[in-house]
């Protein structure tokens, strides 16, 4: 995680598309900082939880598919916890290890009840046959074993994650600097202790190590709160919905001050509160905002990572 937050800084340093604006911080700071907001994890209601390894299984899935809704107007990630939660409502069986290595496009759509095929399809079921191999190779067909294995320790959980399960590695080359970003990864972690409530398989010890999750939703709230400041270039691509490349200095810009603003955000939040806040809750916090905005415009780019 130091690597997640170094590499963020490094590049909000030197960004030429995105500037992180101190002042926006304060003013986001200032209108949030006497009931710092906190969303309980589940509060759609479309999740599978049973307090045990199902659960587990359940979310390590669920994050695996977690990206690039967008090109499907009517898609979210609702319809993909919800249609994941139903599935195994019906087939306990069904995200066992050896099952995830042989689905197909599909079984997919009709594990998801949806009619057509997914964004970047062939991906999805792609990195549902790694997570099945690894899973079976290396834990016992369980991502609870997963889990277990990380000592208690959400940096542990999200390096062996993206050690063990390449769909997972998430970072870019800027500048010729190596910036990581390890959004799915870290959103994994940031699950267990949500669904858990910080017990059994969401205890860890450390988890104020996580930061926000560098999607598409975050940077444009953030940009709306006055936190972010974009180039008249890189706006006009946005609001005219044009595509930004994966790994483009514009996307890595965009993910990493994000990253980096939030941690000045919380930074500034613990000062003025006397009291430790969490990444993690400021990202469900500007997460959940961003959904409820339905005129919020966000940047456009086909990865798998976010």
């Amino acid at each position: 995680m130091d690597d997640v937050r170094a590499s963020s800084a490094w590049v909000a340093a030197r960004s030429a598309h995105v500037v992180v604006d101190p002042s926006g911080i304060e003013k986001a700071v200032e209108e949030i900082q006497d009931s710092i907001p906190k969303v309980k994890w589940d509060f759609e209601g479309i999740h599978y939880f049973d307090n045990g390894p199902l659960t587990v299984q359940y979310l390590f899935v669920l994050d695996t598919l977690n990206f690039c809704f967008w090109p499907d107007k009517d898609l979210s990630y609702d319809h993909l916890a919800l249609g994941l939660k139903e599935a195994l409502q019906n087939d306990k069986s069904v995200f066992d290890a050896d099952r995830l290595q042989k689905i197909t496009g599909p079984h997919l759509r009709k594990l998801l009840k949806w009619p057509r095929p997914l964004p970047l399809e062939n991906e999805r079921v792609r990195l549902l046959h790694e997570v099945g191999l690894e899973l079976e190779r290396s834990f016992e067909g369980k991502a609870s074993k997963l889990v277990e294995s990380c000592g208690k320790s959400a940096a542990n959980l999200v390096a062996l994650v993206t050690r063990h399960f390449p769909g997972f590695r998430d970072h870019s080359v800027y500048k010729g600097h190596q910036v990581f970003l390890y959004k799915r990864a870290q959103i994994f972690a940031a699950d267990l202790w949500g669904a858990f409530e910080g017990q059994g398989y969401g205890e860890f010890n450390d988890i104020s190590s996580i930061t926000i999750f560098a999607d598409y939703i975050v940077p444009a709230v953030l940009r709306q709160l006055g936190v972010l400041r974009y180039s008249s270039d890189l706006a006009s691509i946005i609001e005219a919905n044009r595509e930004i490349g994966s790994g483009s200095e514009e996307e890595v810009e965009l993910r990493a001050c994000s990253i980096y603003a939030v941690e000045k955000m919380r930074e500034l939040l613990s000062k003025k509160s006397g009291n430790q806040v969490l990444s993690v809750e400021l990202d469900l916090w500007l997460w959940s905002f961003g959904i409820q905005c339905q005129s919020l415009q966000h940047h456009r780019t086909l990865s798998i990572y976010y």
